[in-house]
């Protein structure tokens, strides 16, 4: 039992498992309204294009959030702008816009690879997170609750049904930038905890499980913040005993969470998929 308390007893565990908490908690909210609209692979590019804002930000002496922030932003409004002025497919702008930014990105870092460690924005190192790192991610991880909390309902909305949301006279269209925005705060607060690789994992996995466990989107909103806050912080404490990668613990734990929900979920899972259609048969 004094083993199992070990990690408890290091600050810069405590650190980590409260921060990817924090983290797992805010993509938890988002990845239920990312899921809902259908919006996985933005996530994904999100994620990588931030990797550039980071280099930039660490060349102008400015704070790495800052720089990740921007590009993120960039690349949504240029994924957006392409998709809308060209016959090309959602999927094939996302694609070369994420590879085109992540790319980039690793180009600025090759350039000046001493003073930036590449390992540690793809991979993450929330282990030996700096003081000032941790309060620019709960900045921003609070500024992403507080924006979700006011705009929650509108942002349901519009992801739910866009047309609806017009003819009740909202702004559909400023509300997907303003949820993109949310998407590339969040990718940012993940960068730092699991690195670009692994932090669109954090913003699909817990929607799309809690997908397949609840029919009711406020349910679904409550489940995907508990199971990115709960594997987050299981995640960072197994890391302290397998000696692993704390980012490459919390997602392997959130998908195997998920594979169980796909096999075993009560209504959407495989068994009882395959049960349902067996009792139609037999009908």
């Amino acid at each position: 039992m004094e083993t199992l308390l070990t990690p408890f007893r290091y600050d810069f565990m405590l650190t980590a498992m409260l921060t990817c908490s924090l983290v797992g908690l805010v993509c938890g909210l988002l990845s239920a309204f990312v899921t809902l609209k259908g919006w996985s692979l933005m996530g994904d590019a999100l994620s990588h294009a931030v990797v550039p804002g980071v280099a930039l930000a660490y060349y102008a002496g400015l704070p790495f959030a800052l720089g990740a922030f921007a590009t993120g932003l960039l690349a949504a409004w240029t994924m957006n702008t392409v998709r809308l002025k060209t016959p090309l497919r959602e999927d094939a702008v996302i694609g070369v816009v994420f590879t085109a930014f992540l790319a980039l990105g690793i180009l600025l870092i090759s350039l000046r690879p001493s003073q930036i460690d590449l390992r540690t924005i793809i991979l993450g190192n929330v282990l030996a997170i700096a003081r000032e790192d941790v309060i620019q991610l709960i900045v921003v991880s609070v500024a992403v609750l507080v924006a979700l909390l006011l705009k929650g309902r509108d942002l349901l909305l519009v992801c739910f049904d866009p047309n609806q949301a017009r003819v009740l006279g909202l702004r559909a269209d400023l509300l997907q930038g303003f949820l993109l925005a949310l998407l590339s705060a969040t990718a940012v607060a993940a960068l730092q905890a699991v690195g670009a690789v692994l932090a669109a994992a954090m913003v699909i996995t817990p929607g799309a499980t809690a997908y397949l466990l609840t029919d009711r989107f406020s349910r679904l909103l409550g489940l995907a913040a508990a199971l990115g806050a709960v594997t987050s912080f299981v995640g960072a404490y197994l890391s302290y005993f397998l000696n692993g990668a704390t980012g490459g613990c919390i997602v392997t734990l959130q998908s195997a969470v998920f594979i169980l929900a796909l096999v075993f979920a009560p209504k959407h899972g495989l068994l009882a998929t395959r049960r349902a259609r067996k009792e139609a048969a037999a009908a």
